[in-house]
């Protein structure tokens, strides 16, 4: 299967066989969405889903957060991880978005992974980037991601680091060396 325009903004990929990231866009193409077999849409924005593109078939979570690193996400973390899996067990897909599919959603589909797939927040985060290159959760997300693979795992394989450019998490740190604040 096509992973749609993956590496573009306009775009999505399949994560695993019951799991898709994607933008607004894509959530707004019913053509898109049956094609998928979308049974469940995630949507991590601020805006709900517009009535002339609703799937009947289709069950809708709305996860009303701003892109905003002092957003508290994680108190989303397990419900939609939940929700993944349920539908997964159920042999439904769905599709997980936020307005470009690179912060918000990107976080919450690290943290399904982290829990239900039981893999670190680094596998995660490589598996994930290797499907949509694009994405790149906020720093405050990332702190939160970080806590909750300690909660998970009693663990972490990722740290919050200092840099030129502020606090970052340490897969980032090689490249922004050399960087010069401004």
């Amino acid at each position: 299967m096509s992973s749609g325009s993956s590496s573009s903004l306009g775009g999505f990929a399949q994560v695993t066989d019951h799991l898709f990231i994607g933008t607004s866009k894509t959530a707004s193409d019913s053509r898109i969405l049956q094609s998928l077999h979308i049974t469940c849409i995630i949507n991590s924005t601020q805006n709900t889903h517009s009535s002339d593109t609703h799937l009947p078939s289709a069950h809708y979570m709305q996860i009303p957060v701003p892109d905003d690193p002092s957003c508290r996400l994680s108190e989303y973390f397990h419900s939609v991880s939940d929700k993944i899996q349920q539908v997964s067990e159920e042999r439904g897909r769905v599709l997980l978005h936020c307005n470009a599919g690179v912060s918000r959603s990107a976080s919450l589909c690290l943290a399904f992974l982290i829990k239900h797939h039981r893999l670190t927040l680094r596998e995660a985060h490589q598996m994930l980037k290797a499907k949509r290159p694009i994405i790149r959760p906020n720093n405050g997300f990332w702190s939160q991601l970080v806590e909750f693979e300690l909660s998970i795992h009693g663990r972490n394989t990722v740290r919050m680091i200092d840099s030129p450019v502020g606090i970052i998490p340490d897969l980032y740190e090689r490249e922004t060396r050399g960087l010069i604040p401004l």
